[in-house]
Formats: structure tokens, C-alpha cells, sequence
């Protein structure tokens, strides 16, 4: 659902009320808008591709990440998306029950899940995500001739970040 207020209003609001605080508001805005930006990106990608295929955003990464992956433990499943482990277990719940993924105790060691595509899951996310990436084109669109540039700040952004673990 989008916000009542504008970007330009938000803004203009948040000026008001911190104008006289000690604050970097360049900042504020990069990490503001980078949020903004991402939930607007998520929920219109869940509302355009994912709900029809009956798929949250979460799992959605949970397909994605094991796609690529495969075979891959729960717990680095859960790392890559960046949700709990229980949050996960619900999913894979679900999409186990869909038929789209497996799980299976480790051969190695009996504490460790690991996460398979079923053929059914392969399929879809073969079929899904042209179409996904048709509205990732749509989203992207909107930097224009500065996707290149926009998408490696965003790196950055995520590297500098990911240090400071």
C-alpha cells in the first residue's frame, strides 16, 4: 500500500521537524530512499509476478537462492535471504508441500537439512523468471542510462555494509 504522504512531502516534513539538529540529511536520504526504494520494489514485484504463482517475496528468495545453489543447507539458505531459521522453516514447509523443493537429512551429519528443487520447482523457476526479470527491467528502468552506475553504489553500499559484520 503506498504511503499518504509523497517523497517530496516526507521530505519537506522531515526538514521541518530536524532543521535544527545536527544531522547529515544527505545521508538520511540516501538510506531513506534506498528503503523506500526496496519496499516499493518488493511489494510490486510480489503484486505483479509472484501472486499470481501463489509465491511471497520470501519465497520466492527461498526458490531463487536454492536454484542456484543447489543442494544447499537450510542455514545458508536462511544467511543468503537474510531471515531466521524459523522463518524459513515455514516457508520450506510450503513449498515442499507445493511440490517445488525437498528436504533431507545430511549424509554427514544428521543435524544439517539440505534443500533440493524438485523437477516441478525447476520448471517454474525456469518459466518464472524470464518473467520476473521482464519487471526487473520495468523497476530498473526508471535510472535510466544510470543503471550501470545505480547498480554498482547499490554494490558498494551492500559491500561496505557487509564489513562491518
Amino acid at each position: 500500500m503506498p504511503s499518504p504522504h509523497t517523497l517530496t512531502e516526507t521530505e519537506q516534513q522531515v526538514a521541518e521537524k530536524l532543521g535544527g539538529l545536527p544531522i547529515d540529511f544527505e545521508a538520511m536520504a540516501v538510506v531513506s530512499n534506498l528503503f523506500r526504494a526496496a519496499n516499493a520494489t518488493r511489494n510490486y514485484l510480489e503484486r505483479t509476478v509472484l501472486a499470481p504463482h501463489g509465491l511471497s517475496w520470501t519465497a520466492f528468495v527461498v526458490l531463487w537462492v536454492t536454484w542456484i545453489w543447489e543442494p544447499i543447507e537450510t542455514r545458508q539458505i536462511a544467511e543468503e535471504g537474510g531471515f531466521s531459521k524459523a522463518t524459513l522453516t515455514g516457508v520450506l514447509g510450503t513449498l515442499e508441500t507445493k511440490g517445488l523443493l525437498q528436504r533431507e537429512r545430511s549424509t554427514t551429519d544428521g543435524r544439517l537439512v539440505i534443500v533440493s528443487m524438485t523437477d516441478a520447482g525447476r520448471e517454474l523457476m525456469q518459466s518464472l523468471f524470464p518473467e520476473f526479470n521482464a519487471h526487473e527491467q520495468t523497476v530498473a528502468g526508471a535510472a535510466g542510462d544510470a543503471r550501470p552506475e545505480l547498480a554498482d553504489l547499490l554494490r558498494r553500499i551492500t559491500v561496505e555494509i557487509e564489513s562491518q559484520r
